[in-house]
């Protein structure tokens, strides 16, 4: 015999209690327990029957590699690994009105030339829907519509052998299983929707996209287990105030991760931008003090883009920091470098720090970008064109190197820059970085960066001694 038994789930950070409380002992939240039913056998009622024997096999096989569905869509197909692969899980978040209804479509009606789509919404009508196809001009196309919420409805149409090979589910928080017991959008009913739609898809071999709502933090709302439970996650980021819109990989079973596809938001809906690189320094001035270029990799695609820095007079009791794009803390630790090891004294006054373009960078090779930018916002020194930065600064202002700086440098040959300035390479002997026109400028430590600052020999130039 079985029992129900009867417990409290949280709705922000899914703890499960045996009682309801006012408060969740694990996030803290209030009100936040709902009652969530579920059968569970007794150890009395536990059933003697055995399980089936797993086949272990080996590592190599016959089994051919998975096909891709190619889009077309070059910024969505690389940011995939190449294509969707056939019975594959994928999970797309964004901030609200960024653009992730725009863009499924706008993938839907690219891949229905190839494969039949179908696009369910749970919160557009039919008419919306199509609104929206006229306007990006997609109208010919086959995408197959739907209006739908219940999974079990879902589930039911999609079982046909025939159906289609892509499914675009918008959005997961609108979906709900009917023998579940609490409303659409709970922790609950988010892990059991997706679940039966994964399930679906593996079994029958069609490719699930699922939209996902965020939160305040920009996290995707629901339960974490989510994004395990999925093959692949892509966050499509951008400030509304800016046309261009990243879409972000932070976790693909098929491909690489931190790869990103660049998209400028337009009346047609999203173009893709070949070259992001050039249009993030269209607007360089460089004229002004506090502008450096920094030449970074994102996933496998480097990226040029240009930090500003504005150092102001404080009147303040505690100075303003505002940064934009990149993290403040690593910000506060750069500070404190350059006051420490280079006695720059930024302690009382205002620093702003922005990423141009609305890109959002976290890897450390930006800090000698940052330093440059800081260094010439405070001495009103304008950084001489042509010149691009990249390398990790550390806590005793040493310069380290980064990987990939063959392609940092050819990126930033290729869109016409003169100089660039680097860590020193570790393997001199080698043909490491010897393939460019560029002229390298190698430095070891902050206070070579601030020296020639000093000196006005930011270009070509003899290169100041390595501190040991």
């Amino acid at each position: 015999m079985s029992r129900n038994a009867v417990k409290y789930t949280c709705q922000e950070c899914g703890a499960s209690h045996a009682k309801w409380n006012g408060q969740c002992s694990e996030c803290n939240a209030w009100n936040s327990l709902q009652q969530d039913s579920a059968a569970q056998a007794t150890p009395k009622g536990m059933s003697t029957a055995k399980g089936r024997v797993i086949e272990f096999v080996g590592l190599t096989g016959q089994s051919a590699r998975p096909p891709r569905l190619i889009s077309d869509i070059k910024e969505f197909d690389r940011v995939c690994g190449g294509g969707l692969v056939a019975g594959s899980a994928l999970l797309i978040g964004g901030d609200p009105g960024v653009g992730k209804s725009t863009l499924m479509l706008q993938v839907a009606a690219a891949l229905s030339k190839k494969a039949p789509c179908a696009y369910i919404s749970g919160e557009e009508s039919i008419d919306q829907l199509r609104m929206r196809a006229e306007r990006l001009g997609v109208t010919k196309t086959t995408v197959q519509l739907a209006t739908a919420t219940s999974v079990r409805d879902i589930t039911t149409t999609l079982s046909d052998p025939k159906g289609p090979q892509v499914v675009i589910i918008d959005s997961i928080q609108t979906m709900y299983v009917d023998n579940v017991d609490s409303a659409p959008g709970s922790i609950t009913q988010v892990r059991s929707s997706a679940q039966e739609l994964i399930r679906l898809a593996k079994r029958q071999g069609f490719c699930v996209i699922l939209v996902g709502h965020v939160t305040k933090d920009g996290a995707i709302a629901g339960p974490r287990i989510l994004e395990h439970m999925v093959d692949t996650v892509l966050y499509f980021e951008g400030e509304r105030s800016h046309q261009f819109r990243i879409l972000r990989s932070v976790k693909n079973r098929y491909g690489a991760t931190d790869e990103i596809g660049v998209f400028e938001m337009g009346g047609r809906g999203l173009m893709e931008v070949a070259n992001p690189s050039e249009l993030f320094l269209a607007d360089h001035d460089d004229k002004a003090s506090g502008a450096a270029v920094f030449a970074g990799v994102e996933g496998t695609r480097p990226l040029l883009v240009e930090i500003q820095s504005l150092i102001a007079h404080s009147q303040l009791a505690t100075p303003r920091r505002a940064v934009v794009g990149w993290d403040s803390g690593r910000l506060a630790m750069l500070m404190a470098v350059l006051d420490t090891r280079c006695g720059l004294a930024m302690s009382g006054a205002d620093v702003y720090l922005n990423v141009a373009g609305g890109l959002r960078i976290a890897e450390p090779a930006a800090d000698l970008a940052v330093a440059a930018a800081l260094v010439s916002s405070l001495s009103g020194i304008p950084i001489p064109p042509g010149l691009a930065f990249f390398g990790e600064v550390g806590l005793s202002g040493e310069i380290r190197p980064v990987s990939h700086s063959d392609v940092r440098m050819k990126e930033a040959e290729k869109l016409g820059f003169k100089s660039v300035v680097m860590p020193p390479r570790r393997n001199r002997g080698k043909k490491e970085n010897r393939n460019t026109s560029l002229n390298v400028i190698e430095l070891a430590h902050l206070t070579d960066l601030v020296a020639r600052f000093g000196s006005g020999d930011m270009g070509v130039g003899k290169q100041p001694p390595a501190q040991k």
